[in-house]
């Protein structure tokens, strides 16, 4: 037995030299990141890692778009990629914790083909309304959508869509009397808001942000933990007594599964002095969204944490991509 032992210890040994030796040698040809669609924030991200990832590893580090579907196609590529460092994924929110849901089958499953590196950013909604609804802060507008006689129609950014969920989370929680009317992507569903096609929604903040200030759309909460540096005047539904309705895009950095540890750990060093960098959180919060570095343990956590919590919404909402 004590022989046994000793071989898988040398084993053991054997393969965490040849990882390190792996990791030392790493890269030593170009790294692609896989995402979505170009110019979505998803990409401006990606392509602000692809620079500085590039400038650390003296190899070119470049950026892949595959659009269609959000971004399950991309998410798919990078699962089904060789497991040797070479390729990155940067996901969100609706492809890993929602899309499991959303869709009868899918090309990938999140926690068997994917290795989680750090979570990215996390983006908050503001719940906004047009100023002729009559209800002064949140309380007062749950009050509002639930004694309508009709519904209240609530814009969002297409079916399924992360403002999509959001309002449907508002319905079931608070019991509001309300309908989504989908547009194609948020900037839609705020001219729509402006032009009186609907009366409130879940809104990204950079699409908030010039109407807000404007006095065109009235703000009654944050859907964040905390206040955000970018609207300070908005109360976060945390501070409001309403956890519950907690609700942010999120981005992650991920791996083909089998990458080697070496390399993930590595990966995940760079990746979070980025974020914890002053140009990125410039970056990020011009997007609307501010940083959120942690190891990959935590993000796999996150990740599930998140797919229970939107399954719940979306079966109840019975909403489907398939």
């Amino acid at each position: 037995m004590t022989g046994i032992r000793n071989v898988a210890i040398a084993a053991a040994v054997t393969l965490n030299l040849v990882a390190s030796a792996q990791a030392q040698e790493w890269p030593a040809k170009p790294v692609r990141i896989v995402t979505g669609t170009a110019g979505n924030f998803n990409d401006i991200v990606a392509r602000h890692f692809a620079v500085l990832l590039s400038a650390r590893w003296n190899q070119p580090v470049f950026v892949e778009n595959r659009t269609g579907a959000g971004l399950t196609i991309g998410t798919a590529v990078a699962a089904q990629a060789a497991p040797d460092g070479y390729t990155l994924l940067v996901s969100d929110r609706t492809a890993l914790a929602a899309a499991p849901t959303l869709n009868k089958s899918l090309p990938y499953e999140p926690s068997r083909d994917l290795a989680p590196i750090s979570l990215v950013a996390k983006a908050p909604m503001i719940l906004v309304a047009r100023p002729s609804v009559r209800a002064a802060d949140l309380r007062e507008f749950i009050d509002y959508v639930r004694r309508q006689p009709q519904p209240v129609h609530f814009g969002d950014a297409g079916p399924a869509t992360v403002p999509h969920v959001a309002n449907e989370h508002f319905k079931h929680l608070v019991g509001a009397n309300l309908t989504s009317v989908h547009y194609k992507g948020s900037p839609a569903s705020m001219m729509a808001l402006l032009a009186g096609e609907v009366s409130a929604g879940f809104m990204l903040v950079p699409v908030v942000l010039p109407h807000l200030k404007a006095g065109k759309v009235k703000a009654y909460a944050i859907t964040s933990e905390k206040r955000f540096s970018g609207a300070p005047d908005v109360p976060s539904v945390l501070e409001l007594g309403m956890p519950e309705l907690e609700s942010q895009y999120w981005l992650a950095l991920l791996a083909p599964a089998r990458t080697p540890q070496a390399i993930i750990q590595k990966v995940h060093r760079d990746a979070v002095e980025i974020l914890n960098s002053p140009a990125t959180r410039e970056m990020l919060l011009a997007q609307g969204a501010e940083p959120a570095p942690g190891t990959p343990a935590e993000l796999a956590a996150f990740i599930r944490s998140e797919t229970a919590k939107w399954k719940q919404v979306i079966e109840a909402a019975q909403m489907r991509l398939d």
